[in-house]
């Protein structure tokens, strides 16, 4: 089970033990952009989805806090996203980045998503103290120091959209953890890239961004 810390605005750390982690994909609140993410996974042999928005239930100890990210070759990539992370008195939203697995990706999307954790940030906002604003927050990934991704949240589906999914399925409660899918990237980019930064910024207030950022590290050659 992973063991998570997020510094809250007030200063206070909440800790969560993760008993549940989720990733949505294909979330785009606009049929444009989630034709935009199919497209661009199609490039890469990514079959299309039967039905959208998409959920992934993936193993609890995948979420992680991590400033390196193991990898087995150079096709693996990030996604800027938000995380719903649900307390035992609150909901929190933070940044994360979905690292996957390109290769396996094009064999089977849920099984990309076991290859490679979910990166967390250790600052959260409570989700109450920014709701009214959501879709202004801006979502912001590098890789290898190039912005691949710049969007804000009113491209997803919002936080109460999952929420209610959540509910329904029995899985608002303590240690869930959810990754909203991801904003388009940036034509052209190269998403192969060996460091990934992504903020999550808040364009009204004066605090700090949530932000995280990590290497990859490539895995020794297998014997056998």
């Amino acid at each position: 089970m992973a063991e998570l810390v997020f510094e809250l605005p007030d200063g206070s750390r909440v800790p969560v033990a993760v008993k549940h982690l989720l990733n949505g994909g294909y979330a785009g609140r606009s049929q444009e952009d989630v034709a935009a993410h199919v497209a661009e996974l199609a490039e890469l042999g990514v079959s299309a989805p039967s039905v959208t928005p998409c959920l992934y239930p993936v193993a609890p100890y995948l979420a992680q806090q991590a400033t390196t990210v193991p990898v087995q070759h150079g096709k693996t990539s990030g996604e800027a996203e938000w995380a719903l992370v649900v307390t035992d008195d609150d909901v929190l939203l933070t940044v994360a980045c979905d690292h996957t697995d390109r290769d396996l990706e094009v064999h089977g999307v849920a099984w990309s998503k076991q290859a490679a954790p979910d990166v967390l940030g250790t600052r959260a906002w409570r989700l109450s103290e920014v709701e009214p604003r959501l879709d202004e927050l801006v979502l912001t990934a590098w890789a290898d120091d190039e912005v691949i991704q710049h969007g804000t949240l009113a491209e997803l589906l919002p936080p109460s959209y999952w929420l209610a999914e959540l509910r329904e399925r029995g899985l608002l409660a303590p240690g869930t953890v959810l990754l909203s899918g991801t904003i388009p990237m940036r034509a052209g980019v190269n998403q192969f890239a060996s460091s990934w930064r992504v903020e999550m910024s808040d364009p009204t207030s004066p605090a700090s961004p949530l932000t995280l950022a990590y290497t990859t590290s490539r895995l020794p050659e297998p014997v056998g």
